[in-house]
């Protein structure tokens, strides 16, 4: 059976247990937590994932998703 956007999925991300929709993207992901895609890496199960696929990678349940956001400052 597909994964649709009703049902839910637990993924691990930071370290921590988060909830979303099954077939969540990782561009959304990134706007659901109100991120900068261009102001952010991200690395699933430990493979960088390049920003030019974040409209396009899919997070399946289970993942270890690590974000990092870089922040400017002096």
């Amino acid at each position: 059976m597909p994964e649709t956007a009703t049902t839910s999925i637990t993924i691990v991300l930071n370290g921590e247990p988060y909830a979303l929709g099954a077939g969540t993207r990782v561009a959304e992901l990134i706007g659901t937590l109100k991120m900068k895609p261009s102001r952010v890496a991200v690395e699933i199960n430990r493979e960088v994932v390049a920003k030019a696929k974040y409209a396009e990678t899919i997070v399946r349940a289970g993942d270890q998703v690590e974000i990092i956001n870089f922040v400017g400052g002096g």
